[in-house]
């Protein structure tokens, strides 16, 4: 779908043009892509880069879903508005408003069928989704809605017909997303024009993996005309001339008698730790600022942020997926701290983060779901050009060990809500570490890495890793049967001990590098030793990763496609290339003509699927199949080839997979709906059409940059240290992908890969392009192996 771009926008490509003569990238961001079966956090255009504050429209995000996890929120698909809603996280959700006019109801109603509830039916015509800012007309009332936002504050303008009964909708007692059900909640107008509140919730990964926890969030708002008068409710009870209610099911009206065009504006400021935290974020960020004014201003920061990267070529597609891409990866995630660094902490208590002298430095706490993948993808991206925001999940994770002795797997006002219950997050920091990341205690950092690889006593179980105890005993993770049971893992095994065995070994590891890195031999000795796992696990017979017993024996009825047993969202045959930390091993296991032969082989028949489930609208919808790029597990093989003699292939296939799997429509956007999952596939596609690239996530002693086929005639990148690194081609094209030879600052480059630090100091990089592989160039020297 072509979408309009507002006079902001427009506004901001004149001015860049005529102060540093490039056009705006913003307008190539299109939000919509990728709408259909998409997460509670996905779609959120009016907000800044990691803003708490994220609004938009929900279709159907009342309804919650059962698993917790699943598309919730706004689908293409659905032609109704329920809201426009502020908090959107992982298992984080609330604060809903509608504007409507004629008789009151206070409901949301159904998704389908007769007129319910307060719903609104809309046209996607009439719709405007940009960086920072989301427009509607609402057809049953005909009031046009607009949202936009600070970091911490969010803002919505109604235009209201003429009409003696207009309203607007301040529900906040119902769920929203993945938040669950709501445990409580409460709001009152204060004076004329202002209101406050709160809400509690428990989601159900909560509910599961820290049940003595809960999500609050808080807000104080301003409206920009006295209400004509104020109805509360609780249900469908309503109460008339009521400024107050509590509960379930809570909320206020805001009645007006509006004239033809008129415009109404609400700033509600937003906290995760008191109300009094959400008046202050409030007064800090919006007073005296109009929503024309915040609507400037976020979309002057999105284009400062997303043109960090800039690339130039022909084809407007690649712009609109890179740029897409590049959005999401900055949304993804959102601030949990105020402006006075308060923080959410476990159970509705709030920390104060310690003062941080260096703006440039300063690391917020971050609401966050799992690291799992995020090594080949946003941690690439944010070490690239972004590192305040690593720097800040370093942090925030710390933070986290400090207040509850573990990190979490996944977070949301530092409560457990673990995704996948590995724990990716030392392999991480010390990806951090290994790149000069370092605006944090070394030394904890260091004991929280390798606390998250060798302690399993009274390990909480939002920390996730509760196999622990039977990795270090076995130098593997015994399987475990399913019968009867799902997902189980504990001190003895795993039904997913497969993954797991080869997820432990990478973490191990990178925890190696790190000791090394800061002299701890003995330390470095053991965890490189258990880096090897995934030997214990390889099956010299059939070549593939078979789960072992805790006798020795791999397991019986072995089928290398079935997903789930033994595997995490995928199977055997994906997860046998799952040993970043050690390519040249699994290449030596396999023998190196078969292991190119196999994984060529595995691309040639995945490019028919589109490299992941065809177009079966299914998050899960590739992990039977032999290669599956919407799920993360799978996001580094394309890029092995640099490892087994042939480069090629992988500037072959990384290619493809960003021009068939990504699209620029709602349906085809990332896969067919597949998990977008908080800006990953979105990095990926951004750092691979730089043609730059970690299989191992930057974990090693001194990282390398693997190098790829760039997509783009030019990129312009600003490094995180302020340097400048241009990528040029030659006789670049959609048919010219194999490089036929490099240069680096003037210099001959014949490798395919660099380090890392070299390529930080900036400069030129310039590549020949061909329509046919160079088998000479790249080949000389592998990229190295094991540090």
């Amino acid at each position: 779908m072509k979408i309009k771009f507002s006079s902001g926008i427009a506004l901001l490509a004149m001015l860049a043009s005529c102060s540093v003569k490039r056009e705006s990238v913003s307008k190539y961001v299109d939000p919509n892509i990728g709408t259909a079966h998409s997460r509670w956090f996905f779609y959120t255009p009016a907000a800044v880069p990691y803003g708490m504050a994220k609004l938009a429209p929900s279709t159907n995000g009342h309804y919650g879903n059962a698993s917790g996890w699943e598309a919730v929120g706004y689908d293409t698909r659905q032609n109704s508005i329920e809201g426009f809603v502020h908090f959107h996280e992982w298992q984080v959700g609330g604060v809903s408003y509608m504007p409507t006019t004629g008789t009151l109801k206070v409901r949301p109603g159904d998704l389908e069928g007769a007129n319910t509830g307060y719903r609104s039916k809309f046209d996607r015509k009439n719709q405007v989704a940009e960086p920072g800012y989301y427009k509607v007309l609402l057809d049953d009332y005909k009031i046009t809605a607009e949202l936009t936002a600070t970091k911490r504050v969010g803002f919505q303008r109604y235009t209201f017909p003429k009409n003696e009964l207009s309203h607007i909708i301040l529900d906040i007692g119902n769920k929203q997303g993945e938040s669950g059900d709501v445990t409580d909640a409460g709001i009152k107008m204060i004076d004329d024009t202002h209101f406050e509140g709160f809400v509690s919730t428990y989601p159900k990964y909560v509910k599961i993996y820290d049940p003595q926890g809960k999500v609050d969030m808080f807000f104080y708002g301003e409206i920009s005309k006295k209400p004509a008068s104020i109805s509360s409710f609780a249900g469908d009870n309503v109460k008339e001339n009521s400024t107050s209610a509590t509960g379930k099911g809570a909320g206020l009206v805001l009645n007006y008698q509006t004239t033809d065009n008129e415009t109404i504006e609400i700033k509600t400021g937003l906290s995760y730790t008191s109300i009094a935290n959400a008046k202050n974020n409030f007064t800090t960020e919006a007073t005296g600022l109009s929503f024309e004014q915040a609507k400037a201003k976020a979309q002057q920061t999105w284009e400062q942020q997303l043109g960090k990267i800039t690339v130039e070529g022909t084809d407007e597609q690649n712009k609109t997926k890179f740029y897409t891409g590049l959005f999401h990866a900055l949304l993804g995630r959102g601030i949990a701290s105020d402006v006075n660094g308060a923080y959410p902490k476990h159970g509705g208590l709030t920390g104060q983060l310690p003062a941080q002298t260096d703006k440039n430095l300063k690391a917020e706490f971050i609401n966050t779901d799992a690291i799992w993948g995020g090594f080949w993808n946003i941690t690439q991206l944010w070490s690239l050009s972004y590192p305040e925001w690593y720097g800040s999940f370093v942090n925030t994770q710390l933070q986290l060990y400090k207040d509850k002795g573990w990190f979490g797997d996944g977070v949301a006002n530092s409560e457990y809500v673990s995704g996948v219950g590995t724990n990716f997050v030392g392999l991480a920091v010390a990806g951090a570490y290994n790149v000069g990341i370092r605006n944090y205690d070394v030394n904890l950092a260091y004991e929280a890495v390798k606390g998250n690889e060798f302690n399993y006593k009274n390990r909480a179980v939002g920390s996730g890793k509760m196999d622990t105890k039977a990795f270090l005993d076995h130098g593997y993770v015994p399987f475990l049967d399913q019968t009867g049971r799902d997902f189980v893992t504990d001190s003895t095994g795993s039904n997913f001990s497969g993954s797991h065995t080869l997820e432990y070994s990478y973490s191990a590891f990178a925890a190696a590098q790190m000791a090394k890195a800061m002299g701890k031999t003995d330390d470095y000795n053991k965890l490189i030793k258990y880096s090897n796992g995934w030997r214990q696990i390889f099956n010299p017979q059939n070549k593939l990763m078979q789960p072992k017993r805790a006798n020795g024996s791999f397991i019986e009825k072995f089928d290398p496609y079935q997903p789930w047993r033994g595997f995490q969202e995928g199977n055997a045959v994906q997860y046998t290339f799952y040993v970043p930390q050690n390519p040249a091993g699994l290449i030596d296991a396999i023998g190196k003509d078969n292991f190119n032969k196999r994984l060529d082989s595995i691309f040639t028949v995945s490019e028919k699927l589109g490299f992941g489930g065809g177009k079966t609208i299914d998050a899960f919808a590739g992990i039977n199949s032999i290669y599956n790029h919407g799920n993360q597990p799978n996001l580094h093989i394309s890029w092995l080839f640099n490892f087994s003699g042939k480069p090629w292939l992988t500037q072959k296939w990384t290619r493809l997979i960003g021009q068939e799997f990504y699209g620029t429509e709602p349906i085809h956007g990332y896969g067919y709906g597949q998990d977008e999952d908080q800006g990953q596939l979105g990095s990926w596609y951004v750092i691979n059409a730089l043609g730059l690239f970690d299989v191992k996530g930057f974990t090693d002693l001194r990282p390398i940059v693997e190098l790829g086929s760039p997509l783009f005639d030019k990129a312009t990148i600003t490094l995180g240290n302020s340097k400048t690194l241009t990528i040029e081609t030659k006789n670049n094209s959609k048919d010219n992908v194999y490089i036929q030879s490099a240069t680096f600052n003037g210099a001959p480059l014949d490798n395919c890969w660099l380090y890392r630090d070299e390529l930080m100091k900036g400069g030129k990089l310039i590549f020949i392009m061909g329509g046919q592989p160079n088998t000479a160039w790249g080949t000389k020297t592998p990229p190295p192996s094991a540090q």
